[in-house]
């Protein structure tokens, strides 16, 4: 049997303008993971999940049809890494078979709610690897990312990819994503093989040196988000909003090119400024497309942080999930998580996760 774990995703900075080819974001995998077992078997498989067999199917309308909304349920994310694994097991002329492929996740709650941690991402992840495993392909970081990437924007058709980019290289990374439009048309052009093999424009991954002294953490509102949704919302607005919307790309992109400048540098109190930058950039998108990205339970989380000396802002799309705080000393943390829990907003006893070792941030209580 094979067994492969993937974490979990925070998003640190630059989010939304992450979506942007050539626009950096920085991210850090999370000690939470999704695991994919494979066993092989003879003549019939089976797909299995416990978390996600309840989950429950979106839907919405348009021009009065009803529309089913797949890109909050994992089993597609699984499926599509299937079809493009095998796909590209038969291009390097492997005979394909049966197997029961299981999944497990640490990245909802006890209830089945989602922690904003980036599931269908992982679980996209680790059903590559496991496939690369089962089929001996010996795919690399890079093709593992761009089968996965591919395998994700098939069902979710927006978004960066980041959280996929997390989940494949661990740590602390700057991620810009790629020119989707290219890699859509090469599709169409080149077999699967040599579109892994090409240089995808305006891609980045970048690992990151943290400064020793840096202290991540983490609270959830408790207020699950839809980042499709929400990401629909801002890319239907934004148009009306067009020279504001460029602002806020231009504007993203220089606080985190600063911000990494700050992790190159050693320098955490130059992070911590470029953190309550992207918070106030956040705060002008909203008022650029209307779209409720810090919520106000995420206010209070963010306000809380700043006076106890920490830089705080919403993770990933917003409209729920959680908020993540950037400390250059442990001495704010203890009274930081006694203030969230009074309000309701649970501190989450997660690490950055690096493939081969853990790094821990701050103290579990």
């Amino acid at each position: 049997m094979i067994e492969v774990s993937t974490p979990g995703k925070l998003f640190i900075a630059g989010e939304y303008a992450v979506v942007e080819p050539g626009h950096p974001a920085i991210i850090v995998a999370v000690d939470q993971f999704v695991t994919v077992t494979v066993e092989s078997a003879e003549n019939v498989g089976s797909i299995q999940s416990a978390q996600y067999s309840s989950l429950p199917v979106r839907w919405t309308r348009r021009n009065n049809e009803l529309v089913l909304d797949i890109r909050e349920n994992p089993f597609h994310y699984v499926l599509a890494a299937i079809r493009l694994t095998e796909k590209y097991a038969q291009e390097q002329h492997h005979e394909l078979s049966f197997y029961h492929l299981k999944v497990t996740s640490e990245l909802d709650n006890s209830n089945g709610r989602k922690y904003g941690l980036g599931s269908s991402g992982a679980v996209t992840v680790a059903t590559v690897k496991a496939l690369s495993l089962f089929y001996g392909l010996g795919l690399t970081e890079e093709e593992i990312f761009k089968l996965s990437a591919l395998a994700h924007l098939e069902v979710q058709g927006n978004g960066s990819c980041g959280d996929i980019a997390a989940s494949c290289y661990g740590g602390w990374i700057a991620f810009s994503t790629f020119d989707h439009q290219w890699v859509n048309d090469q599709a169409q052009k080149q077999t699967l093989t040599e579109l892994l093999q090409a240089t995808w424009p305006k891609l980045m991954i970048q690992p990151l040196t943290v400064p020793k002294k840096l202290r991540l953490l983490i609270g959830w509102t408790g207020s699950p988000a839809s980042t499709s949704d929400l990401v629909d919302q801002v890319n239907q607005s934004k148009e009306v909003q067009e020279t504001a919307y460029q602002q806020f790309l231009d504007d993203s992109k220089a606080c985190v090119e600063t911000m990494i400048a700050g992790f190159n540098s050693d320098n955490i109190s130059l992070i911590q400024t470029q953190i309550r930058k992207n918070r106030q950039l956040l705060q002008q998108l909203t008022s650029i497309t209307g779209v409720t990205i810090e919520t106000p339970a995420l206010k209070k989380l963010c306000n809380f942080a700043q006076t106890c000396s920490g830089a705080a802002k919403s993770s990933g799309a917003g409209g729920g999930d959680c908020g993540i705080v950037i400390f250059k000393q442990k001495s704010g943390i203890l009274p930081l998580m006694s203030s969230w829990e009074k309000e309701g907003i649970t501190p989450l006893p997660l690490h950055v996760y690096f493939y081969g070792k853990q790094e821990k941030n701050e103290p579990k209580r």
